[in-house]
């Protein structure tokens, strides 16, 4: 089989893409074996997907995921799965109490990093189509690790240059994957000539969008109008679904109207995007009563088929859940991005390709992918929460019982 390159599969609808991370424990000091990522890569093959989104290489996942699709390469010659391999950027003295933002100053890790990737690159050129440098780095949200554009400016150049010496293959795509804020789709304070020197030298934009997010930091458009409350409580769901899908599509083009105004045309995709299926936090009971898995399931559909109208390719964020990111609380969101479970089972987003025998013969952990709810829908319609109106939260915060 011949190998495609980046150009030819982002925007293409036979290429569908996810963001991957294999882990099972509450920790990455425990790395996923070669076999497990093979389990998983064979599920994600079965779904058609086709490009799988890594963040970092400095642990084993990366290089192991790059020789698992080897490995099954070469047992089938019609597996197909290409990478967007992440490289991890830290600001100076990231994850201390002083870390440093000075727009010069670099973490020497970076360059321990970028090479890694380089080797890997060059390692796996049929498989790894695309570098992504930094994530979340730029948005000033992530106050451990965020840099200036110049630092990943500084890095995207490096990796621009190696192509131009042939020294990284010449269709590999570079971008960094980012906040919409960070590309220029926020305030006045991210629109610098740095960022709009990036906005030049990346191959393609990779932007994040997160409206379950937002129905907690910016909830507008999550609580129900209350001309809506006549509505009946299905019609209030698929109502607030549709506006978060509208939400994000607004951030999208934020990216791409700023893109444009420096003189600018070139791809934007989606470097992630989701919506997690549990909280105990903002977005879950007490508060935005977001998360559950129609919901979930109801934005993945609507994302998705606004993308393929839109020949955007999404990195849907994510595969399956991970119980390391948010460790010390089991029902924090973060744990549950995932379409399945870390019990092996799917969730309500893809019960339909349960159903049409996808998954027959294949396992993770070496067990059957089954139903979450056992298959019950109505079971799992009990969960499901109706979002707050204006006029609830207005009650609210007024303290009005």
């Amino acid at each position: 089989m011949s190998s495609v390159t980046a150009k030819e599969i982002l925007g293409n609808p036979d290429y569908k893409a996810i963001s991957y991370g294999g882990y099972r424990e509450i920790t990455r000091d425990l790395q996923p074996t070669v076999s497990q990522l093979k389990e998983d890569m064979l599920l994600l093959h079965a779904m058609g997907i086709r490009i799988v989104r890594t963040y970092n290489v400095h642990l084993d996942h990366a290089s192991n995921v790059l020789a698992a699709i080897r490995e099954l390469k070469k047992e089938d010659p019609d597996f197909e799965m290409y990478v967007m391999l992440g490289a991890w950027i830290d600001a100076k003295n990231s994850w201390t109490d002083h870390p440093v933002r000075v727009r010069d100053e670099d973490s020497k890790r970076n360059q321990v990093e970028m090479d890694t990737a380089i080797r890997l690159i060059n390692e796996y050129p049929d498989i790894v189509k695309i570098l992504a440098i930094g994530n979340e780095a730029m948005v000033h949200w992530q106050v451990e690790y965020y840099v200036e554009p110049s630092i990943i400016l500084k890095w995207v150049n490096y990796a621009q240059d190696k192509k131009a010496k042939g020294e990284l293959p010449e269709e590999l795509w570079v971008t960094s994957s980012d906040d919409f804020a960070s590309w220029g789709g926020g305030g006045n304070e991210y629109k610098t000539e740095d960022l709009n020197e990036l906005i030049r030298s990346v191959d393609y934009i990779s932007m994040h969008t997160y409206p379950m997010h937002n129905t907690h930091y910016n909830p507008d458009f999550w609580y129900a109008p209350n001309e809506d409350e006549s509505l009946s409580d299905l019609e209030k769901i698929e109502a607030a679904m549709i506006r978060s899908r509208d939400f994000a599509i607004s951030q999208y083009d934020t990216v791409v109207s700023y893109m444009n105004s420096i003189g600018v045309d070139k791809p934007v995709h989606i470097g992630e995007t989701g919506w997690a299926t549990l909280s105990n936090e903002f977005y879950g009971e007490s508060e935005a009563r977001a998360t559950d898995e129609f919901k979930s399931a109801r934005y993945y559909q609507l994302i998705h088929e606004w993308a393929k109208e839109a020949g955007v390719t999404i990195f849907y964020f994510e595969a399956f859940d991970e119980q390391w990111k948010d460790a010390q609380n089991p029902e924090g969101s973060e744990n549950h991005f995932g379409l399945f479970n870390l019990k092996s089972q799917a969730k309500y987003a893809i019960w339909d390709l349960v159903d049409e025998g996808v998954f027959d013969g294949l396992t993770r952990d070496g067990k059957a992918i089954t139903k979450t709810f056992n298959g019950n829908k109505s079971e799992m319609m009990k969960t499901v929460l109706i979002p707050p109106s204006h006029r609830e939260m207005e009650a609210r915060y007024n303290g009005v019982n």
